[in-house]
C-alpha cells in the first residue's frame, strides 16, 4: 500500500477566509495532512507576510517593490515557494520524530479519521512485539505527507489598470498575474476558482504545462471550481474541458449559509443541489471527459496517460457545525469531503485573528452577524456587526467623514464621478454620491435607504487583512473586518486545531449554542428572510421582474421543502424529530408569506 494511493487522508478542508485569516494557515496545518486555502487577492499583504516569515524563520528576504516588473506574480510565486520550503521542513521533522506521547508524528495519526491508515496506526499502538512495532512505525512514516497548499482566485477581481489608472499590460491583470504566480511556484496544490466565469482567465490556464498530466499520469497543479449548482459545474467545466483541462474537484458552496459574500440563488437549496449532483455525477464526468479527450487529441496529446479517465472529487461547504451533518453530506449525498470555515475562526492556532476580534466573535449571537452591504462589489456580505472595521466606519460617518482611504485599490470599478475607476467604499466616491442623493428629488424613505446603502460599504481590501497585520505589528492601527458566516453565532468559545478536528470527526463535541438549527434548515430560513425582504421591496416598488424572481424563489423553496421531507429518515435519530418539526414550521412560514392566492396573482 502506497502513501499516494489513498488520496487525501482527511475528509475536510479549511476554505479561504478573507485575505488575512488563512494567509499562512498551511504553516499551521499542512504538516498534519490537512488542506487549507490561501487568498491571492492581496499581493501587498502577501509581501508583508513573506517578510515577517523570513524574519521569524531566519530566511533571507529580498523585497519585491510595487513598481518591479511583474511584481504581483513574482510576489505570489516567491511567497508560495517560501511556504512550500517551510512546510516540507516541517513534514520531514514530523516523519523523523519518535512515536511517543506528545510527539508530532503521534499527533499526525491521532488527528486522522477512521481509515486504513488510522487502523494501521492503532495496530502499531496495540502490538507488544518490539520488532513488529518498529516495522509498523516505518510503514506509517511513508504516509506522512503534507496537506496541499491550495490558493484562491476570485475570478471577477481582474483589474486591467492599477489604482493610479496605469495599464497593467498584457496578461498583467489581477486574476491572470495571480494564476501565473501560482503556476510558477513549486507549491503543489490546487487553484480554487470562485465567483463565476472569467473566459480570459480560463483561456490562460491552458498555457501552463503543469495543468496537464505528465507521462507518468501525475498532475502538479490541480483545478478546483467553486460552483453554486449542477448547471454551473457543467457550463464552466465544459469551457475548461475544451482546453484539454481536467477539473479535479467541484466545490459546492451554500449560497447563503457561508462567510463573506453571499449569493442567494433564487431559493435554490443545498440539499436538492447535492441530490442532483448525486444523480448526475457519472453523466457529468462522462460529458466533460469526452470534451477533454477531444481537445487533447486536437492538441496532439494522445498518449495513454493524458487520455485516461480521471477522478473528480465533489466537496461541499457552508454552514457545517456538527459531525452528524458532515456524515449526512458524505454518506447520503455521497460527497467526498467537506469544508469547515467559520468554525476555524475560533481556532487562533489555525487562523490569524486578533484577540479583540476573537473575543467579540465568541460573544456574538445571531443578531450580531449581519448580511451587510459592506462589500464594494455590491454583493451582500456576511460580517460581524461590531468588528473594528464596522465600528470605525460608523464613527467616520457620525463625524461627517464617510468612506475610507483606498490604500490598495483591488476593488476599484466605479467611474460615475471620475475618469479613472475608484472604489465605492472610498471617501472620494461616498462624499460625491451622498451629496448627489441629498440633492435628488427622491422621497424621504427611498432617499434615506439610498444613503445608507452607499455609506454601508467598507474598505474590506484593507480590513480583511487586519487579523494578521495588527497582531504582527505591520499595521498596529488595523481595523479588522470579520467575514464570519451566520453559523459562527452558535460557536461559543475558542478551540484548538485538535479539538476542532475531534469535533468534526465526532470523537468529541465542542460546546455549541443549544438552539443551533440544522445547517440545511438554517439555509432554508435565510432564504425565507430574503423572500420576505423581496416582498417588502415589491410592495414599495412593484415590478414584473421582481415578481418573477419572487415566484421562482417560492417554487424552488417549495420543492426544496419536499426534498427535505423525504430526507427526514436519513437524519440522525437523535436529531430527526427536531429536524422534522422545524421543517414544518418553515413550511408554514412560507405559506404565510406567500398564500396561494398571492402566488397565483404574482404568477399571472
Amino acid at each position: 500500500m502506497s502513501a499516494t494511493a489513498t488520496g487525501p487522508l482527511h475528509t475536510f478542508h479549511i476554505p479561504v477566509m478573507g485575505t488575512g485569516f488563512t494567509i499562512d494557515t498551511p504553516l499551521k496545518v499542512a504538516r498534519f495532512g490537512i488542506a487549507s486555502v490561501v487568498s491571492l487577492v492581496d499581493d501587498v499583504l502577501i509581501e508583508q507576510v513573506r517578510r515577517r516569515l523570513c524574519e521569524d524563520h531566519g530566511e533571507p528576504y529580498e523585497p519585491i517593490p510595487d513598481d518591479a516588473d511583474d511584481a504581483r506574480a513574482r510576489r505570489i510565486t516567491t511567497y508560495l515557494d517560501l511556504l512550500d520550503d517551510l512546510v516540507q521542513r516541517q513534514v520531514e521533522r514530523v516523519r523523523s520524530a519518535v512515536f511517543e506521547t506528545g510527539s508530532e508524528i503521534q499527533r499526525y495519526f491521532e488527528l486522522l479519521p477512521p481509515s486504513t491508515v488510522r487502523e494501521l496506526y492503532e495496530r502499531m499502538q496495540a502490538t507488544e512485539d518490539p520488532a513488529e512495532r518498529v516495522r509498523l512505525q516505518d510503514e506509517l512514516r511513508q504516509f506522512v505527507q503534507p496537506g496541499p497548499i491550495d490558493v484562491n482566485i476570485m475570478t471577477k477581481l481582474d483589474r486591467d489598470r492599477d489604482r493610479r489608472g496605469r495599464p497593467l499590460g498584457e496578461r498583467g491583470s489581477d486574476a491572470l498575474s495571480a494564476l501565473r504566480g501560482f503556476m510558477d511556484s513549486k507549491a503543489r496544490g490546487s487553484v480554487v476558482l470562485s465567483a463565476g466565469m472569467n473566459r480570459r482567465l480560463f483561456s490562460y490556464m491552458g498555457d501552463f504545462v503543469d495543468h496537464f498530466h505528465d507521462g507518468a499520469g501525475d498532475l502538479r497543479k490541480r483545478i478546483v471550481l467553486k460552483v453554486s449548482d449542477y448547471r454551473s459545474a457543467l457550463v464552466q467545466g465544459k469551457l475548461l474541458a475544451k482546453l484539454g483541462l481536467h477539473i479535479s474537484e467541484f466545490r459546492v458552496e451554500s449560497g447563503l449559509n457561508c462567510g463573506g459574500h453571499a449569493f442567494g440563488g433564487k431559493g435554490q437549496l443545498l440539499g436538492p443541489i447535492l441530490d442532483e449532483f448525486r444523480r448526475e455525477r457519472e453523466t457529468l464526468a462522462a460529458t466533460l471527459g469526452k470534451v477533454r479527450r477531444q481537445a487533447l487529441s486536437a492538441l496532439g496529446r494522445d498518449d495513454q496517460a493524458a487520455q485516461a479517465p480521471l477522478p473528480t472529487r465533489l466537496t461541499v461547504q457552508g454552514g457545517l457545525g456538527e459531525a452528524h451533518e458532515d456524515r449526512l453530506l458524505r454518506e447520503h449525498y455521497r460527497v467526498d469531503g467537506t469544508g469547515w470555515g467559520s468554525a476555524f475562526l475560533f481556532a487562533p492556532d489555525v487562523v490569524n485573528i486578533d484577540a479583540e476580534s476573537l473575543a467579540r466573535l465568541e460573544a456574538a449571537g445571531e443578531a450580531d452577524i449581519d448580511l451587510s452591504g459592506a462589500s464594494p462589489l455590491g454583493v451582500p456580505f456576511w460580517s460581524l456587526r461590531d468588528s473594528a472595521s464596522e465600528r470605525t466606519r460608523i464613527e467616520r460617518l457620525a463625524a461627517g467623514k464617510p468612506g475610507s482611504r483606498c490604500p490598495k485599490g483591488y476593488l476599484v470599478s466605479n467611474t460615475e464621478f471620475t475618469d479613472q475607476p475608484i472604489c465605492t467604499a472610498s471617501r472620494a466616491y461616498q462624499r460625491r454620491k451622498l451629496e448627489q442623493i441629498a440633492t435628488s428629488d427622491l422621497e424621504a424613505v427611498p432617499q434615506r435607504r439610498a444613503q445608507e446603502e452607499v455609506a454601508a460599504r467598507a474598505c474590506i481590501c484593507h480590513d480583511l487583512a487586519g487579523g494578521f497585520t495588527g497582531p504582527a505589528g505591520i499595521d498596529p492601527s488595523a481595523t479588522t473586518a470579520v467575514c464570519c458566516g451566520p453559523n459562527a453565532a452558535y460557536f461559543t468559545r475558542r478551540a484548538s486545531l485538535d479539538a476542532l478536528v475531534d469535533h468534526i470527526y465526532g470523537r468529541a463535541r465542542l460546546p455549541l449554542a443549544p438552539d443551533r438549527p440544522h445547517m440545511l434548515l438554517k439555509e432554508l430560513s435565510l432564504h425565507l428572510d430574503g423572500l420576505r425582504r423581496d416582498l417588502v421591496r415589491h410592495t414599495e416598488q412593484p415590478s414584473e421582474k421582481l415578481a418573477r424572481t419572487i415566484v421562482e424563489c417560492a417554487e424552488n423553496l417549495r420543492r426544496g421543502i419536499g426534498h427535505y421531507r423525504e430526507l427526514v429518515p436519513a437524519i440522525e435519530a437523535s436529531h430527526r424529530t427536531a429536524f422534522a418539526e422545524r421543517l414544518g414550521d418553515l413550511q408554514d412560514e412560507l405559506v404565510r408569506l406567500l398564500p396561494a392566492a398571492t402566488l397565483a396573482r404574482m404568477s399571472g
